[in-house]
């Protein structure tokens, strides 16, 4: 099962390190892909887990979830 997020304010590798680290703390999520150039995470759950919860992760550090695909 996948989510797909469009994330606005992402640029760098620290960036990309900040959104994966957020969204770490769910054992729920078997990987995290951020694209930087597309604006794009992708998340690929072992189970079902809320959407709100992962926005609100990657919100929490800093950056705007415009979108979810």
């Amino acid at each position: 099962m996948e989510k797909v997020f469009t994330v606005k304010g992402m640029s760098c590798g620290h960036c990309k390190a900040a959104v994966e680290r957020g969204l770490s703390v769910f054992r729920e999520i078997e990987q995290v892909k951020v694209d930087l150039e597309k604006e794009l995470v992708t998340v690929t759950l072992q189970e079902e887990l809320k959407t709100e919860k992962m926005v609100k992760a990657i919100e929490d550090q800093g950056y705007e979830v415009e979108k979810v695909h």
